[in-house]
């Protein structure tokens, strides 16, 4: 039913062709399906070299864009510039053959302001979205627009919001980017929020309610995976947690505390869990 991916954000701050080379042959020897490759600056890897490198592997890739300060769809100055980055993460995904490029591609992250205006700012997003979504139909992408929760956004928590703020950009170039770590906080039922995104889903990421191992937690993953599949929603599951050793991704994650054992431990355990938690639904 699913493959199952892991972000290298597990590990490493900013992804690197080194780093890729060293982490991927380990993801791929612990049983896993996809990684999940981070695009914080162009340049930081190669994705022809990435491409390569995972072909060799048999892994699948995921890509995932990053929104830091300066790259905002609705700050006057930011917009062109970050459409830009967001065709090029486009690209990249391409080359790599990832399906989706996912991530909050509206503003930076833990950026809040009182939204007041909603509707005429959902309608500016739309339309700075719109030339970068058509780009990422005619290369075969899908933009996968991720919610977060209050801390990080005030514009897009919620499924509910996203669907709202996306309406009118076609399917085939956009879609949602669902995060279980972010539902658990967003959402009244992350199972009904599940529901309510159906065919948009167009990429998930999984964690535990605390961003550690998947099923150390209190989330209802059988409920969970049940929408999903009724939702006939058939990417990835990536695991998606990050190293509390680069102090820049730490802070803007809020990983204060080692959230497992290792990262090792995180990945595996994780994998562990989704194999036989997805097994059902194999059969």
């Amino acid at each position: 039913m699913w493959d199952i991916g892991v972000s290298t954000w597990v590990w490493a701050s900013p992804l690197t062709d080194d780093v890729l080379a060293r982490l991927a042959p380990r993801i791929r020897d612990w049983g896993f399906d996809v990684v999940e490759l981070p695009v914080e600056h162009p340049g930081d890897w190669d994705p022809h070299r990435a491409a390569d490198l995972l072909a060799g592997l048999g892994l699948g890739a995921a890509v995932c864009l990053v929104m830091p300060p300066g790259r905002d769809l609705l700050a006057a100055g930011a917009v062109a510039g970050t459409q830009d980055y967001l065709r090029h993460v486009v690209d990249v995904a391409a080359i790599v053959g990832s399906g989706v490029v996912a991530g909050p591609a509206y503003s930076p992250v833990g950026r809040t302001w009182r939204v007041e205006n909603r509707p005429e700012v959902y309608a500016e997003l739309r339309g700075n979205l719109a030339p970068v979504v058509e780009h990422a139909a005619s290369r075969g992408v899908r933009l996968a627009v991720e919610p977060l929760n209050r801390y990080e956004t005030s514009l897009l928590n919620t499924v509910e919001q996203a669907l709202e703020a996306l309406d009118g950009l076609p399917d085939e170039g956009c879609g949602l980017a669902l995060d279980t770590y972010h539902m658990n906080i967003e959402e009244s039922s992350p199972v009904d929020a599940v529901r309510a995104a159906g065919a948009r889903i167009a990429h998930v990421q999984v964690c535990a309610n605390d961003r550690g191992t998947p099923g150390e937690d209190h989330q209802d993953w059988p409920a969970l995976l049940r929408a999903l599949a009724d939702a006939r929603y058939r990417g990835p599951l990536c695991i998606e947690s990050f190293t509390p050793d680069n102090a820049a991704i730490a802070t803007a994650a809020s990983i204060w505390r080692p959230l497992a054992a290792s990262p090792d431990a995180l990945a595996t355990g994780g994998l562990a869990f989704l194999r036989a938690a997805t097994a059902p639904f194999r059969r």
